[in-house]
Formats: structure tokens, sequence, C-alpha cells
């Protein structure tokens, strides 16, 4: 079993879930050009994977994470969440972890 250590701070920036629906009940989600406040910081990994997807390992302080929710680190990079899912190993919270897998997002621009 291969381990993952924590190679950046991520901060996670959640959307308000569930999302607000319009007049025929379907999801509308927020505005994508606006940032919510940070949930926190935390010690993580973010991997790029061979299909250019991105492995996100966080802390489970940062639970619930979302689908749409995104993460940044300390270097200016941001993913957009795809899927996630929280890692519990009863007896043994040290090794508890939440794995998401992730789009990155163009940098912003100045």
């Amino acid at each position: 079993m291969a381990v993952v250590l924590a190679n950046r701070a991520l901060t996670l920036y959640a959307l308000a879930h569930p999302w607000a629906r319009d007049a025929n009940g379907v999801p509308v989600p927020p505005d994508p050009n606006h940032r919510p406040a940070p949930r926190g910081t935390w010690p993580g990994s973010a991997l790029e994977q061979p299909d250019t997807t991105w492995s996100l390992r966080l802390d489970p302080a940062a639970w619930p994470v979302e689908p749409g929710d995104v993460v940044g680190d300390e270097a200016g990079m941001t993913w957009t969440v795809t899927t996630a899912r929280l890692h519990r190993v009863p007896g043994y919270p040290a090794v508890d972890y939440i794995q998401a897998t992730a789009t990155q997002n163009p940098p912003e621009v100045p």
C-alpha cells in the first residue's frame, strides 16, 4: 500500500450546498466568478494523474467536500472538485483523509 505524504498546504473554498433550484426544480450553481470565503487551510497533497485529472488528499477537518468546491494551494494553483469521499480508519483517526478527484483551473490573470 502506497502512502501519500503532504506536499503542500491546501485551502478549501466550499460553495453553499445544496444549490438553489430554479422554478423547474433544476439545481442552479452559484456564480463561478465568486469564490466563497475559505473554510480553512491544512496540509494535503495534489498529484496529477495520467489522464490529466488531479488526485487531492485533504485533512478530514475539511469535510464535507462536494463537487464544485474549489481547492487552492499556497502557490496560487486551484482545482475544482469533481468527486470526494471521506476515508476513516476505525480506531486510527491519525490516518483519516479525504480523497478528491479534481480538474485544474486555468491560472488567474491579474
